[in-house]
């Protein structure tokens, strides 16, 4: 099921909105008028685990190999 919420939601009900996503709701986000984001819980808590590693189409990036040393290089 999906729950629609304004941005004004979000940001004064935000603890009711992580409650429902954790039941499993999906929160969809409104702002003027138009959906700007989903939010979901996350089923794979090992996702997250990209500690340091770019992924999707950086993948291939030969520049981006050392992470943290391209990073330091473009700022």
């Amino acid at each position: 099921m999906k729950i629609n919420a304004t941005v004004n939601d979000l940001r004064y009900r935000v603890k009711t909105l992580l409650k429902e996503i954790s039941l499993g709701q999906e929160v969809i986000i409104i702002s003027r008028g138009k959906s700007i984001a989903k939010l979901i819980a996350i089923e794979d808590e090992n996702c997250l685990d990209h500690e340091d590693e770019l992924f999707g189409i950086w993948a291939d990036h030969k520049p981006s190999e050392d992470v943290d040393a391209y990073i330091r290089a473009i700022r």
